[in-house]
This record gives C-alpha cells, structure tokens and sequence, in this order.
C-alpha cells in the first residue's frame, strides 16, 4: 500500500514539474526559439533571430551566450542563416554561436566554455575609408557542421566552412580552421591532426 501511494506521489509531482517546464520553455519563449520544454538556456543570455534557431530535446546551453542567426548585416544584404542543435546536446558558458548561412551541432555533442563558432568572416579592406564595423561580412563555401558524439575543449574557435565528423575530439584553445573525418583527435593553432580512434585494437592512435 505504502508503495502504490508513493508511485502515485511521484507521478502527480512529475506531472506538475513537466507542466511547469514545459509552460516555461515552450509558450514564455520570448526570442521564438524551436525550443522544447526538455531544454534550457542559463540566463542571463543574448539571442538574435530567434526564429531561425531550433534546439532539439535535453540540450542546454550555459550562461553569457550569445546566438545570432543573421538575416542581414548591411542594407541590401538577404542572408538566410539558420543554427540548428540536436538532441541531448550540452553547451558550457560563454559560448558565441553566429550564423548567415547554416551552423549545425548534433546528437550528444558536449562542448566547454568559450566555445565560438561562425560560418562567416568579417571583410576588411584597409584601403578605403570605411570603418571595419561597416564593412562588408564574406560568407564563402558551406555552412558549419558539427557531427555527433563529438568533445571539444575549452576555448575553442570553428571557423567557416568547416564539417567535424561523428565522434571527434578537439584539444583547448584549438582554431579549427579546416574539416576532419569520423573519429579524429585535432589540437593546436590551426588545428592538426594528432590522433584517430583505432576500433580493432580500441584506443586512440597516434598519426
């Protein structure tokens, strides 16, 4: 009898916290973010173009981020950006995540603080007399696609056009500035190749 009553209990809380969330998350949503109520952001946090942007279910993103997702910049621009996280994805504080095109993480990818990726360059032309902030933004390639399963490290930068296959680690203070396949270790300034993941004898082996 004691069991069944406590079997009630715990479904009549878990009801009302999945309520609460859920009310929270999906209707009290003020950047109109695809976000459902089994993910969080930290607050405080800054997003742009929240409609662009969608987060599957149990992700989270720490505190101090800012998500951009850019439809234009300069007058005359058209960009059509969009910032895509997956599932049970978890994302450390101060995290800067700015599209004009596409930015992609996946299923289960865990990433540190600091963490800044772009899929976009800021141009600069030092010969004429605009201020850089006036300048035109150069958006050359693909998007940015992070695969699933991935770790990466404190401080790290991702920068245009780069694809990081399923499974990857990235060293801290790395600047990813080219794609990698499945299951590869990278490190440094610009990002190398150190390691890839051997099934047969199940390690990481040295390249």
């Amino acid at each position: 009898m004691l069991s069944f009553v406590k079997s009630k209990i715990n479904s009549f809380l878990f009801s009302r916290i999945e309520s609460y969330f859920k009310q929270k998350f999906t209707s009290g949503n003020k950047w109109g973010v695809s976000l459902p109520y089994t993910s969080w952001f930290e607050l405080p946090m800054d997003i742009e173009g929240g409609d662009k942007i969608s987060v599957g279910d149990y992700s989270s993103i720490g505190k101090m981020a800012w998500l951009g997702a850019f439809a234009s910049y300069l007058p005359g621009d058209k960009f059509q950006p969009s910032i895509k996280i997956g599932n049970q994805v978890r994302i450390g504080n101060y995290a800067c995540i700015v599209s004009v095109k596409s930015v992609e993480i996946e299923d289960n990818t865990l990433i540190s603080e600091y963490f800044y990726v772009s899929d976009h360059g800021h141009g600069y032309n030092p010969i004429v007399d605009i201020p850089p902030a006036k300048q035109p933004l150069e958006v050359k390639g693909e998007g940015v696609r992070i695969g699933k399963n991935c770790f990466i490290g404190y401080r790290v930068t991702v920068l245009p056009g780069v694809t990081l296959g399923n499974n990857c680690v990235v060293g801290s203070h790395s600047v990813v500035t080219k794609s990698f396949p499945d299951y590869s270790m990278i490190a440094g300034v610009p990002a190398k190749l150190i390691k890839k993941y051997d099934a047969g004898l199940n390690d990481w082996v040295s390249v």
